[in-house]
């Protein structure tokens, strides 16, 4: 099994970086952030960190959950973990479903703790197979990176494609409710690429987790992703599935905007790919903001690039705190946005 697991990683790996993926529009081009023309502030004077659960984050930014579980993997894990501690940022590692299944795999994601010893580091399982893990099971992934949280993806869009998915969605509130009550860390709910409707927004704030993370339409699709590996061992209506849904979900924006009336701590991800959208984030009431795509992409030039992005990511929010006159994160949420197009529409008439 882990030798298909871990082909499966670098599959993803590969693919990614090799064909376009990504999904239309995340809905930032419908944010618009009034401009302050005399914003009265020293530029050089901006703070743009955050606090995550007690760890102290230089700007409100993390290198969203990409991999582990293969030796390509934690070479990419060992890249961004690096960046991530010289940056000052936070990191999630990929699905650790097969390391708890192979310790063999463990160091796959350990590296990032080794490389980051002292930036907020997450783990990653899936709601489907949180289902078949005790909170021992857990406890064991936490300890396997000394993770600050813990991440529960919702996947089930990829799943559904996936050749090998896990299409049994039954009882997994039930099992996020579990985990939020017993884990040692906090627990984050997470989506991956389809977004996170209000009402759903609801239920997990009910079940008691920590955060939500909309990793809204707009960026990865991993349905995509997958309908490229369907075609490839002769699944050809996953593969046309793939393909049908490669567009499926709601919008970051709108997503942000609605899981943000529902829980007080909101990451948004999905298409996030500039300073700028992190600013609009902050703005629709995000926390921070996670990306992996741009990350991935740096990562496998090397850690310069890595480092490189994420400044120019900082850089931008910085920028966009300046000409909008925020001295802070606070002041910035305050700050006067119009929302137009279809994310106006969206979240005006949607209590989904």
């Amino acid at each position: 099994m882990s030798d298909k697991t871990s082909k499966r990683k670098d599959d993803h790996i590969r693919i990614t970086k090799e064909e376009d993926v990504e999904s239309s529009q995340p809905g930032f081009k419908d944010v618009v952030l009034e401009h302050e023309a005399l914003p009265e502030i020293d530029k050089k004077e901006i703070d743009s960190s955050c606090e995550i659960f007690g760890s102290k984050l230089r700007a409100p930014i993390l290198i969203d959950s990409i991999t582990g579980g293969s030796e390509r993997g934690k070479k990419i894990n060992r890249i961004l973990a690096s960046a991530a501690e010289k940056c000052g940022i936070g990191i999630g590692v990929g699905s650790q479903r097969a390391a708890l299944e192979d310790e063999s795999l463990v160091e796959t994601y350990s590296v990032v703790r080794e490389k980051a010893p002292s930036a907020f580091v997450y783990g990653n399982i899936g709601a489907a197979q949180l289902k078949e893990y005790n909170t021992e099971d857990l406890e064991r992934a936490v300890e396997m990176i000394e993770a600050d949280a813990m991440a529960v993806h919702l996947n089930f869009t990829q799943e559904s494609i996936q050749p090998e998915g896990d299409i049994d969605a039954r009882g997994c509130l039930s099992a996020i409710e579990r985990a939020a009550e017993e884990l040692s860390v906090p627990v984050i709910a997470k989506e991956t690429g389809c977004g996170i409707s209000q009402k759903t927004a609801q239920k997990l704030k009910e079940a008691g987790v920590d955060a939500i993370n909309v990793a809204g339409k707009g960026g990865t699709s991993w349905p995509y992703i997958e309908s490229y590996r369907a075609k490839a061992v002769g699944e050809r209506r996953k593969g046309r599935m793939g393909e049908l849904f490669r567009d499926w979900g709601i919008p970051t924006a709108a997503s942000v905007a609605m899981a943000a009336k529902e829980h007080d701590f909101v990451i948004s991800s999905g298409g996030v790919r500039s300073g700028i959208d992190v600013a609009k984030s902050i703005v629709l009431g995000a926390e921070c903001s996670a990306a992996a795509a741009p990350f991935l992409k740096a990562a496998l030039e090397g850690k310069g690039k890595v480092v490189e992005a994420v400044e120019d990511m900082i850089e931008g929010l910085e920028t966009a705190m300046f000409v909008t006159g925020s001295k802070n994160l606070e002041d910035l949420s305050e700050t006067r946005v119009k929302v137009t197009g279809k994310t106006r529409s969206y979240v005006k008439r949607c209590r989904c």
